[in-house]
């Protein structure tokens, strides 16, 4: 069985226009972005979706104000995560 190329989680959406809304996209690396969304999205919960328009027109409007104050909180905890532990190549 092979799993849908549209399947994914929703998190992912919430947490790249966080990530843009707080201009990191702008001001980090590459690779800062792509640690800072791994440590982001491993303190989430998953939540599948095939198509976007689902969450678009079922998920209630206080889900949607709570996953987008998780995933505030998420990169809060991973950016001072990373600002404290830089890396040192």
């Amino acid at each position: 069985m092979k799993l849908d190329d549209d399947i994914h989680n929703y998190y992912e959406h919430l947490v790249l226009e966080k990530i843009e809304a707080l201009g990191f996209n702008q001001s980090k690396t590459a690779d800062y972005l792509a640690d800072l969304t791994c440590l982001v999205l491993n303190q989430l919960p998953p939540r599948y979706i095939r198509y976007e328009v689902d969450m678009a027109f079922y998920l209630p409007v206080s889900e949607r104000r709570q996953m987008e104050m998780n995933v505030s909180h998420a990169v809060n905890n991973a950016n001072k995560f990373l600002e404290a532990n830089p890396n040192k190549e």
